[in-house]
């Protein structure tokens, strides 16, 4: 009887890397993703269902508004450019303790605001506004060793991330709303022109790269074009000129809108990680409409200002900018940087379509409460549950690949694809 064949037992399973802490500061967008989704999340909850324990100086809706551009969106963007830095210049602005420090700085301002009284409010403000400066300083400091000028103009907008929010504290104190909602305004259109720079370059690169034949214009001119009115907008603004401020600010959001458009949306429909960067980009642009039709309307009555008969509220622009734009743009953005520079495949699993879905959900939920009707409380209840949902995917799926080495940190690393010299194709 011949002997029975063996069968040779299966490879173990590779193990699963333990979690580092040099992988965790190896670069801005692994603590700031998850720093800045974990904090758009709990902020948004303790404002709508706990708004009693925000007991700090900086109170109500005036803390609510602070957190979700400064303490949310810039957060985003500081993570996104320490990462995109280190690409655009071949030299990383931050790493390690460095790292750590400015993370520190960002989580004593996050604390020290629900502090009562004047001495955390001043530590909330130095720390937020270090963590800024710091930022932008970070940046500035391998933009300029590596020559790069192309984004030369990017940490200043960092810097007026950081000018606006110092104004805006200050004009909370003094208890001028008008400033504060001035200054508010100009940080928010900082914002705006920051990610639209950044998008315009990423977006067709993405595209292009997914989707195979698809081929969609640069618009550089566009582009340039849509920086200065962007940049007049925000100067208009400070300098109390709201009907050119309207002015630029509609010429910004029907430039995006073009650019939208020729970036043939259809096309990419069956992609999660480029619809949704898409939807957030629309969302923006719409936003910046919105938000010169409130600058151009008549303010005699700041909460309530008709145009061309319609009544624009001063907290549609916010949210249509700042939910269905940024938001929906952050949450691509997020998925997206974090899977190439994690070393995993650019696809998605069903969280992450889920997460990306719930996002838009919450998007359109929130600005249907912001409609005067009874169903408004309902609304809101289940806009903040979507959001609290989509983020809280995010985090789930996300917070133990960012503190574990890339998962091809063992083979011999493949060369990185600067999105810096992709878009030089553009000129």
């Amino acid at each position: 009887m011949p002997p029975l064949p063996t069968i040779a037992p299966s490879p173990p399973a590779p193990r699963r890397p333990r979690p580092q802490w040099r992988a965790f500061t190896e670069m801005g967008f692994r603590p700031l993703y998850l720093a800045g989704c974990f904090w758009a999340l709990a902020s948004v909850w303790l404002w709508v269902h706990a708004p009693a324990r925000i007991t700090g100086v900086l109170g109500g809706v005036f803390w609510h508004a602070h957190e979700m551009l400064w303490g949310f969106v810039a957060t985003i963007a500081v993570g996104f450019l320490l990462t995109a830095g280190a690409n655009w210049t071949g030299k990383n602005p931050l790493r390690g303790n460095a790292l750590a420090m400015l993370c520190l700085l960002w989580l004593v301002a996050r604390v020290a605001y629900l502090v009562p009284g004047q001495p955390a409010f001043l530590i909330a403000g130095l720390a937020d506004t270090g963590f800024f400066v710091w930022g932008a300083a970070a940046l500035a400091r391998v933009v300029w060793l590596s020559r790069n000028r192309r984004n030369a103009g990017v940490p200043v907008l960092l810097l007026g991330l950081a000018a606006t929010h110092a104004l805006y504290l200050w004009a909370a104190v003094q208890g001028d709303y008008v400033a504060l909602m001035r200054y508010f305004n100009a940080g928010l259109l900082c914002m705006a022109v920051l990610t639209l720079l950044i998008a315009r370059r990423v977006l067709p690169f993405f595209a292009q790269r997914a989707v195979v034949g698809l081929k969609i214009p640069a618009h550089t001119r566009s582009g340039h074009w849509q920086l200065a009115t962007g940049l007049a907008a925000i100067a208009c603004l400070l300098a109390g000129q709201p009907s050119l401020a309207a002015a630029a600010l509609a010429a910004t959001g029907l430039i995006a809108l073009v650019q939208w458009v020729s970036w043939k949306p259809w096309a990419v429909r069956r992609v999660p990680l480029l619809w949704v960067l898409y939807a957030g980009y629309f969302g923006l642009g719409v936003g910046l409409l919105v938000g010169a039709g409130y600058l151009a309307s008549p303010l005699a009555n700041p909460l309530d200002s008709p145009w061309m008969g319609i009544a624009i509220r001063p907290a549609w622009p916010s949210h249509v900018i700042g939910v269905a734009g940024f938001s929906v743009l952050i949450l691509g953005m997020v998925t997206r940087t974090a899977l190439g520079h994690l070393g995993r495949p650019l696809r998605t699993d069903r969280a992450m379509v889920a997460s990306f879905v719930l996002m838009t959900l919450a998007a359109l939920l929130r600005l249907a409460a912001l409609l005067p009707t009874a169903a408004s409380i309902g609304l809101l209840h289940a806009a903040t549950l979507a959001w609290v949902l989509a983020l809280g995917l995010y985090l789930w799926r996300f917070f133990p690949l960012m503190i574990r080495p890339r998962a091809d940190a063992a083979k011999t690393a493949a060369p990185v694809i600067r999105v810096e010299a992709a878009a030089r194709t553009e000129s």
